[in-house]
C-alpha cells in the first residue's frame, strides 16, 4: 500500500439511469469483486479502511452513489430498485458478472433488497447499519426539517455537519475517538441539494422491505448492527436480519451509525469471517437458524436471528 491509498485507485465516471456515477476501481484485479456503496452524505472514499483490508484479495469498487462525491447531482426522487438498477449498470460496464456487495446506512439497505432484485448477480452481500421499516414519525419529522433546510443553500450550511455528527457518533466515539468526529465533516463537501432529495427518497420514501427480503435464498447475507446505533437501533436492524433466510446477524460493541468508518477492525473481521465461514452440514427435516454473533463477535447459533440455514463460506 502506498501511503495515499487514493493514488492506486482509477476512477471512471459511467452512465446510468441515475445519471453518471463516479467509481473508484482498485485492488487485485483478476480477484473476486467487491462493491462498496456509501451512506447518505458520504462518498465511496468512506470505505478507506476496506480498501486498505481486502484490496490484496478483492477487486474493489467503491461507488458515489447518486447525488455524492463526483455523481452526477441528485434533482428528483429515487428508490432502491433504481439504486439496483443503476448497480447493474456499473458491473456490466466493469465487466462484473456477480459481485460481493457491501453497503453501510443506504448502502446496507441495498445489500439487503439487491439479492431479491438479483441474485444472479450476487456472491454476497453485507448490510451494515441498515433497515428494512418505515421511518418513523420521528426519522420523518427530522429528515423532513433537515431536507427543507438544506434545499435552501447552494452550499452546505455548518449545520449540517452538527447534524451529520449527531446521526454518525455515538457515545464511544463522542468519548474516544476524535479523528472519527473530525471525519463527519466530510458533509460540508456534499451538494445540499443532492442531500436533500437522497433524504426524501431513501430516509423519508422508503418502503417497508421485509416481504421483498422472505423471498432471497441461497445467497448469503450478513447484517452488521451498532450497540449505540441511534439511526436504526439494534431492535430495527435484527428485524431486517430475521427477514432473510439465513442471514448472519452481529452487534459490533461501542459503535454507532457509520461502523465501517467509526469501527473498521470490527467491520473487517466480521466480513472475512462471514466470507471464510465453511457450509454447514445438512440436516434434513430441521428448521435452521442463522448465524449469530454476540456484540463481542464470537460467533454462536441462537434463535436471535431466524434463518433455515447457515451460509456457505464465500470466496
Amino acid at each position: 500500500m502506498t501511503t495515499n491509498w487514493l493514488e492506486e485507485v482509477t476512477e471512471k465516471l459511467i452512465p446510468t439511469s441515475l445519471g453518471l456515477i463516479n467509481v473508484r476501481v482498485g485492488g487485485r484485479f483478476d480477484g473476486p469483486a467487491m462493491v462498496c456503496w456509501p451512506s447518505l452524505m458520504m462518498d465511496g472514499t468512506m470505505w478507506q479502511y476496506q480498501y486498505e483490508h481486502f484490496a490484496p484479495t478483492y477487486r474493489l469498487v467503491l461507488v458515489d452513489s447518486p447525488g455524492h462525491g463526483k455523481s452526477d447531482a441528485l434533482r428528483k426522487i429515487i428508490d432502491l430498485k433504481e439504486c439496483a438498477d443503476a448497480l447493474v449498470e456499473i458491473l456490466d460496464a466493469l465487466d462484473i458478472d456477480k459481485c460481493v456487495l457491501v453497503g453501510n446506512s443506504w448502502g446496507g439497505m441495498l445489500a439487503g433488497v439487491f439479492p431479491a432484485y438479483y441474485p444472479q448477480r450476487t456472491t454476497a452481500a453485507i448490510g451494515i447499519n441498515c433497515t428494512a421499516s418505515l421511518p418513523t414519525m420521528f426519522e420523518s419529522m427530522w429528515a423532513t426539517g433537515l431536507a427543507t433546510f438544506l434545499s435552501l443553500h447552494a452550499k452546505m450550511p455548518l449545520l449540517a455537519a452538527k447534524a451529520a455528527r449527531a446521526a454518525f457518533a455515538g457515545p464511544t466515539a463522542e468519548a474516544t475517538n476524535p479523528d472519527f468526529l473530525e471525519f463527519t465533516n466530510f458533509v460540508l463537501n456534499d451538494d445540499p441539494k443532492s442531500v436533500a432529495w437522497a433524504l426524501r427518497s431513501i430516509l423519508i420514501g422508503r418502503k417497508d422491505e421485509h416481504r421483498r427480503l422472505n423471498t432471497i435464498s441461497n445467497v448469503p447475507v450478513l447484517i452488521i448492527a451498532g450497540e449505540e446505533d441511534s439511526q436504526f437501533p439494534v431492535h430495527v436492524v435484527r428485524k431486517m436480519a430475521d427477514a432473510i433466510e439465513g442471514c448472519t446477524f452481529c452487534v459490533l460493541q461501542h459503535t454507532a451509525h457509520l461502523a465501517a468508518r467509526e469501527n473498521p477492525d470490527g467491520v473487517n473481521a466480521e466480513i472475512d469471517a462471514f466470507l471464510a465461514a465453511p457450509p454447514p452440514a445438512p440436516r434434513s427435516g430441521e428448521h435452521h437458524h442463522g448465524r449469530h454473533s454476540t456484540s463481542d463477535g464470537r460467533a454462536r447459533l441462537g434463535p436471535e436471528v431466524h434463518g433455515r440455514h447457515r451460509h456457505p463460506g464465500v470466496r
